[in-house]
């Protein structure tokens, strides 16, 4: 009766990892319990999700082909784009929010085209730019540049106010930490860098201040939401955006995390539904406004 905060199933957004084809349903590796999956299989979990009121999807496409300069990442009939139109036609009032990146596009698998071994920060704006425009005119919700490009949430929203898509929300990976627990996304999303990391663009794991100056230059761009990620080691940073910042923010419950646990309770260490639910419960007391989690279908069958 006096618990300060709750866990509700409308606080959940689930990723799903979409590839081309049809009846396919691939078990990841390193992520017991969630799959690649084509349009058709994604579009069924998206109902399910739904069904269980879960207010949105997060989408990641894995194309099938990819080259230096992520070509494929804007195509009207690439894996997200098709996925958005499906889940707009069979679930309507889910809202769809699509990662925009380049590394799942990219031979070389970094987030952005490259100059020599460097990533060359502002070439890269006009790609994420129509890979986003791309996704709106499929009909997603939101978007969510996660690259860490300086100045990308400015472009974005430049392009889709130009092209008549000012009502499409801007959701940013503003502090997005440069973290060893992207591991097993790496294996979802088949983007693991091919020589170096990102360190160059992602953030210091022992920075603060600079979270904070990378959330306002991102809101003073046009953002109109803001993420944390990771989550769990980092709800410092989740608490001080919110309190900082009059604006919802969004904590990610990366696939590392997801993977720990997992492990765990698979070797009967911990009991996976009450680890589950304490850590999505501090991520909300922490200050998080929603939670994206691959846990989010087995946390909505019970709340």
């Amino acid at each position: 009766m006096v618990r300060e905060t709750r866990l509700s199933r409308e606080d959940l957004v689930l990723p799903l990892f979409v590839v081309p084809g049809t009846g396919v349903e691939k078990e990841i590796g390193s992520m017991p319990g969630v799959f690649q999956q084509s349009v058709d299989k994604a579009t069924d979990t998206a109902i399910r999700a739904r069904d269980l009121g879960i207010p949105a999807v997060l989408l990641f496409g894995i194309p099938e082909k990819k080259d230096a300069v992520g070509s494929d990442s804007a195509r009207a009939d690439g894996p997200v784009q098709t996925l958005v139109r499906s889940i707009g036609q069979a679930v309507p009032d889910l809202l769809v929010i699509t990662d925009v990146c380049l590394c799942e596009y990219t031979d070389h698998g970094h987030c952005g085209l490259l100059d020599g071994q460097d990533v060359a920060n502002d070439p890269t704006l006009e790609v994420l730019a129509q890979e986003a425009l791309s996704h709106a005119r499929a009909g997603a919700d939101i978007v969510a540049p996660s690259d860490m490009m300086d100045g990308r949430v400015g472009r974005i929203r430049s392009v889709l106010d130009e092209e008549g898509f000012d009502h499409v929300a801007i959701l940013s990976y503003a502090a997005k930490y440069c973290s060893g627990f992207y591991g097993p996304f790496r294996e979802a999303a088949e983007s693991a860098p091919q020589f170096g990391d990102r360190r160059a663009y992602q953030m210091d794991p022992g920075n603060a201040a600079e979270a904070m100056r990378e959330i306002a230059m991102d809101l003073d761009e046009g953002a109109d939401m803001v993420m944390v990620k990771p989550a769990l080691p980092y709800l410092d940073i989740v608490r001080r955006a919110k309190d900082t910042f009059d604006c919802p923010v969004a904590a990610y419950q990366v696939s590392g995390e997801y993977s720990m646990i997992k492990a765990a309770a698979r070797a009967g260490w911990l009991d996976e539904q009450r680890i589950v639910d304490e850590t999505l419960l501090s991520i909300r007391r922490a200050g998080a406004d929603f939670i994206i989690t691959y846990f989010a279908l087995s946390v909505a069958g019970r709340l």
